[in-house]
């Protein structure tokens, strides 16, 4: 093996691959890819929500920013007044159930004004995602600056499985994946799974992807074209405000401005590179983010042999490009797949199309 490991080029190639393999059964990467993907699919299910209905939505980074801010500023307020209060599962206390209810509507709220000028104002719905993304930036930046808030209401804890869960054969990791996590990460999988049943095997799914594809043929056998991209619109809101609030108040225990760091675009990607499937969606989340995980466990456990040396002394030479690297690749990979997906991905045929009533006016 180490003749093999010893070939210039497929030697770091295949020490690469040993030491991917070996972090995922021996190390917490595969828990840290989740959490870290969590807000990115998340945000992937809004828009897949939003689209499959025919409504295109770029306002997630928005949305999920006034969520986070929301969320958390309501989560303070509760703090303050209840100081002390006991928590429950998964560190819950009234402040941060609160604020995660808050959060949640908050981004329906903003899917509603998303919903509003998509549907019945008929405004271009690039520009109404756009509008949303600068005044969620620009507001929450000021309000932050203006309210200056002081202390925290805390962070959601993980739960602590026993440790004979934890070291399962061949299934451990998997365990360590789903439930090391905080309860809005470990929520992810059993919402993606729902949302792919409910969207390919229920009736409202099959609504809304005829109102995704075929709106006026779908309503001329009954279906509220209207009623129906409203309703998916606002409920894609959850999804964005749970995402706002894994920043706040699962992950971070403060608020920053423009937090969100472009994830929102993240999970549009994700969307296209999932072919608006829920499932899919979930994948390119964690295709994008395991790299960002990765550099994160390479920085604390290098790998051995050449390849350990290698990336050691390009740490010690160069360290702001070495830990700025991997954290970088999430956004190229955005662009990979945008620049070589999009153009064999197939989106609803009346994505982006505001419907009109015939008749209406």
């Amino acid at each position: 093996m180490d003749a093999v490991f010893g070939i210039p080029v497929l030697g770091f190639v295949l020490q690469f691959l040993a030491y991917l393999i070996d972090a995922i059964f021996t190390t917490n990467l595969p828990a840290q890819t989740l959490q870290l993907a969590t807000p990115i699919a998340l945000g992937a299910l809004c828009g897949v929500m939003n689209e499959r209905s025919g409504i295109v939505n770029i306002g997630i980074e928005g949305m999920m920013l006034t969520s986070a801010f929301v969320g958390f500023m309501a989560a303070v307020v509760v703090s303050d007044a209840m100081p002390g209060a006991e928590s429950g599962i998964f560190g819950f206390t009234p402040a941060l159930a609160v604020g995660l209810l808050a959060a949640i509507g908050a981004g329906m709220l903003v899917s509603l004004l998303h919903a509003w000028l998509s549907i019945t104002v008929r405004a271009d719905q690039i520009i109404s995602g756009t509008v949303i993304n600068i005044i969620a930036l620009g507001l929450t930046g000021y309000l932050n600056r203006l309210i200056k808030p002081s202390g925290s209401a805390g962070t959601l804890d993980q739960l602590n499985p026993p440790a004979q869960l934890l070291d399962l054969p061949v299934v451990g990791w998997i365990v360590r994946m789903f439930l090391t996590s905080g309860p809005i990460t470990t929520s992810v999988i059993f919402l993606v799974i729902i949302l792919q049943v409910m969207l390919f095997r229920s009736r409202w799914g099959l609504r809304t992807r005829a109102v995704g594809e075929h709106p006026r043929a779908a309503d001329t056998v009954g279906i509220d074209v209207v009623r129906v991209r409203y309703r998916n619109v606002v409920i894609g809101g959850i999804f964005a405000g749970l995402a706002g609030a894994w920043l706040t108040l699962e992950f971070n225990a403060s608020f920053q401005n423009g937090m969100t760091a472009n994830r929102g675009f993240i999970a549009l990607a994700a969307v296209i590179f999932g072919r608006w499937t829920p499932i899919g969606a979930f994948g390119g989340a964690l295709l994008f983010m395991v790299w960002e995980a990765l550099g994160i466990a390479i920085r604390s456990n290098p790998p051995p042999g050449d390849l350990g040396v290698f990336l050691s002394g390009i740490q010690a030479s160069y360290p702001s490009i070495y830990n700025n690297f991997f954290g970088s690749l999430p956004y190229l990979l955005t662009l990979i797949v945008l620049a070589g997906v999009v153009g064999r991905s197939i989106p609803p045929a009346a994505i982006g199309r505001p419907y009109v009533k015939e008749g209406a006016s």
